[in-house]
């Protein structure tokens, strides 16, 4: 078997499973993708005092403040999450998980850690995969409408989303010498610029999301590390971020790639 037929046959089971899963692929993305928030949102929750401290100590601003930025996180964190579970006010939960974001990034001083960080721009990749679905479903309302070419906020939503996410792979990398970390990093990094550029789109990001399902559960498997140590919050965090990018690139397989990629160019050539 050729190159081309392996490459082809590959794409036939990537339409296939597309076929089969295209009415839950969906929602299992956005679940995926929020998952993050919906688990800091939780965390929240469950070390009210802990969070409050920590910003009341770190930025003296007093018992008052303190409580209403975690009760934002948590409130802010899971009403955006229930809304676009929901599909009510789609666009407007983006915009306020957008907000936490960027709340997060300056009251835990996120700005300064270039892997939090990119990891921060990551979610909003995510953010803006959704913000881009939701443009799709309300031109599908007018779908009889003659109307001019996909529109170009959709568009470079879709592009954005894409390069976005390929910081948060950036940050999954591992920097030494062996010879599985080698091949991970090799086999990774191809999938994730092609993703990023458009090319094979769906084929690839379902063959990433494969690939990081199978590292996250054996490397940030956080339940087998008792909650006491501190060990169990990192891969407890690296386990729910991970899953987040898996629901971006499930997203992308759901919505295709967009205009500004390089399958949809093919087809004007």
């Amino acid at each position: 078997m050729g190159q081309d037929d392996l490459m082809s046959t590959a794409e036939d089971v990537a339409d296939q499973f597309l076929r089969v899963t295209k009415q839950y692929l969906p929602h299992l993305a956005r679940l995926c993708l929020i998952s993050t928030f919906l688990e800091d949102g939780i965390r929240m929750w469950f070390q009210w005092n802990e969070q409050r401290d920590y910003i009341e100590a770190t930025w003296g601003c007093g018992y008052f403040l303190a409580t209403c930025f975690v009760l934002l996180n948590l409130l802010g964190q899971l009403g955006g999450c229930v809304l676009i579970l929901s599909r009510n006010f789609v666009q407007y939960a983006c915009f306020g998980l957008f907000g936490i974001i960027a709340l997060q990034t300056i009251a835990y001083s996120i700005l300064w850690d270039l892997k939090f960080l990119m990891r921060n721009l990551a979610l909003g990749g995510g953010l803006l995969l959704l913000l881009a679905e939701s443009r799709s479903e309300g031109k599908s309302m007018f779908a009889g409408v003659p109307t001019m070419r996909e529109s170009s906020p959709k568009q470079y939503m879709q592009l954005g989303g894409r390069v976005l996410l390929v910081l948060m792979f950036m940050t999954l990398l591992h920097f030494d010498a062996s010879f599985f970390s080698i091949l991970q990093n090799m086999v990774g990094t191809a999938l994730i610029v092609l993703v990023a550029i458009g090319f094979k789109t769906k084929l690839a990001a379902l063959t990433l999301v494969v690939w990081l399902l199978a590292i996250n559960v054996y490397f940030n498997a956080f339940w087998t590390v008792p909650a006491y140590k501190p060990m169990h919050d990192f891969l407890k965090y690296d386990f729910f971020q991970t899953t987040s990018v898996i629901g971006g690139l499930l997203l992308v397989v759901a919505l295709g790639p967009g205009g500004v990629s390089m399958d949809e160019k093919k087809k004007e050539w």
